[in-house]
C-alpha cells in the first residue's frame, strides 16, 4: 500500500467521525465540534387540556364521583387492624391507611382525646354509619359509595348512594342554618373556577370516619372544590370547632369520576339492615 492510499484512507475516516460526532451532539443538543454553540430547541409541552365548563362559563361539576376507600375507615394514618367482628376475619379487617388530614394528626383538646377513644372502642354500637344515620359533612364526600353532583346556577344538589341522603348548596339568597340537622345547611359561592361551600347546623351525632373522629354541635366546614382533569376533582375541607380541637385543621384528597359505562347512583335504603342493631333487645322473647 503506497503512502497516497494510506493518506486517502485516514481521510475517509476522519471525515466519517466526524460526521457521527456531530450527529451525535445534535441529539444530546450540544453543538458540533468546529462550530458555535447554538441554544437546542425545547421539546414543546403538551397543552393542558381545559376545563370542561357549563353555559354560565363555571367549572362542570355534573357527574358521578366517588373517593377511594381508606378515609372513611380513618381520616388519620393508620396501620391494618382487626375490624369489629373478629370473625369474619379478613372480610371485615381496617386496611392501612395514609389519611387525609393535613399534618397527619387531628389538633383534639386533651379531654376531647378521651371520648374518641370511648367512641373506638364502642364504634360497633355508637358509629352512626353501622345505624344507617345520616353521615354528615364531610364524611359524606369520602363514603365508599358514589354520589352524584346535578350542577345549575341557583342551586347545586348532591345525592349519595349511602342512606340516599340528599345534600342542597344554595347558590343565591344565603341564609343561616334554621336548625341543626344531619346534613346541615350549605352556602355556596364561586372563587374563580373553584367551588367553596360553608357548612353549618350539623348534627353532633355525625363522626368523621369509623374510628370515632367526632365533633360538637359548633361544627362549620368549608369545603373547596376544584376541577384537576377531566375525570378528577380536588376536594379540601377546612374544619373549625373551638369545643373539641385546638385550633382549625384541614384535610384534602381526590374524588375520581366513575367512568364505567353502567355508572349509576342505586339504592342502598340501608334501614332494613340495622333493625337487629337497634331494636332486637325490644323484641318479645317466647314464653319458656
Amino acid at each position: 500500500m503506497n503512502r497516497r492510499t494510506i493518506v486517502i484512507i485516514g481521510a475517509f475516516f476522519a471525515i466519517n467521525l466526524f460526521l457521527a460526532s456531530a450527529s451525535f451532539a445534535q441529539q444530546r443538543g450540544a453543538a458540533p465540534a468546529g462550530r458555535g454553540a447554538t441554544t437546542p430547541t425545547p421539546t414543546p409541552a403538551a397543552p393542558a387540556p381545559a376545563t370542561p365548563r357549563n353555559a354560565d362559563g363555571r367549572p362542570d361539576l355534573n357527574g358521578i364521583w366517588q373517593a377511594l376507600d381508606g378515609p372513611n375507615w380513618n381520616i388519620e394514618p393508620h396501620a391494618a387492624d382487626f375490624g369489629t367482628v373478629p370473625q369474619l376475619g379478613a372480610i371485615d379487617a381496617v386496611p392501612p391507611g395514609t389519611g387525609i388530614v393535613e399534618n397527619e394528626t387531628i389538633p383534639y383538646k386533651p379531654e376531647a382525646l378521651a371520648k374518641r377513644a370511648e367512641n373506638y372502642k364502642n364504634r360497633m354500637s355508637l358509629d352512626p354509619e353501622a345505624k344507617c344515620y345520616l353521615p354528615g359533612v364531610p364524611r359524606a364526600m369520602y363514603m365508599p359509595q358514589p354520589f352524584q353532583i346535578v350542577q345549575s346556577t341557583d342551586f347545586i344538589m348532591m345525592a349519595f348512594q349511602y342512606a340516599s341522603a340528599i345534600r342542597t348548596v344554595y347558590m343565591t339568597d344565603h341564609k343561616p342554618s334554621p336548625a341543626p340537622s344531619w346534613m346541615g345547611w350549605s352556602n355556596g359561592h364561586w372563587e374563580g373556577d373553584t367551588l367553596v361551600i360553608e357548612t353549618t347546623g350539623l348534627d353532633e351525632r355525625t363522626w368523621f370516619d369509623r374510628a370515632g373522629n367526632f365533633h360538637s354541635d359548633e361544627l362549620k366546614v368549608i369545603e373547596r372544590i376544584s376541577v384537576r382533569s377531566a375525570d378528577t376533582l380536588n376536594y379540601e375541607a377546612t374544619i373549625e370547632d373551638p369545643k373539641v380541637f385546638t385550633h382549625t385543621w384541614k384535610i384534602s384528597l381526590p374524588l375520581y369520576r366513575r367512568v364505567d359505562k353502567s355508572a349509576q347512583v342505586l339504592e342502598f335504603k340501608c334501614m332494613e339492615f340495622v333493625e337487629e342493631l337497634l331494636y332486637g333487645h325490644l323484641r318479645k322473647q317466647p314464653a319458656k
